[in-house]
């Protein structure tokens, strides 16, 4: 099997949408630079280029792996956070103009 390349990352440090691609940048901590408090920054890396449908499919297989992280215990899901308003808890304004 030929060898290929990997690449580390600690987490993504920013994504953004540019036309019809999604751009994720890809961090590590620093070796090196610490910031003020004394921690490691986090320095980009390297970049993933997706078509928003690539981008979809992955997002599809993370939730995949995190169901199966929850289920062997390794990661546990906490309770979200209660919502502010809804779209369906915010009154649809009326105006004769729209009636």
């Amino acid at each position: 099997m030929p060898m290929s390349a990997e690449v580390f990352a600690d987490r993504f440090g920013d994504m953004t949408v540019t036309g019809t691609t999604i751009r994720i940048d890809l961090v590590s901590q620093s070796p090196t630079v610490r910031d003020d408090a004394g921690q490691p920054v986090m320095e980009f890396r390297q970049r993933v280029v997706l078509p928003i449908e690539g981008f979809l499919r992955s997002q599809e297989m993370m939730q995949r792996m995190l169901d199966l992280l929850v289920r062997q215990g390794l990661v546990t899901r906490e309770a979200a956070p209660a919502a502010a308003a809804t779209v369906a808890d915010v009154p649809v304004p009326t105006s004769p103009n729209f009636a």
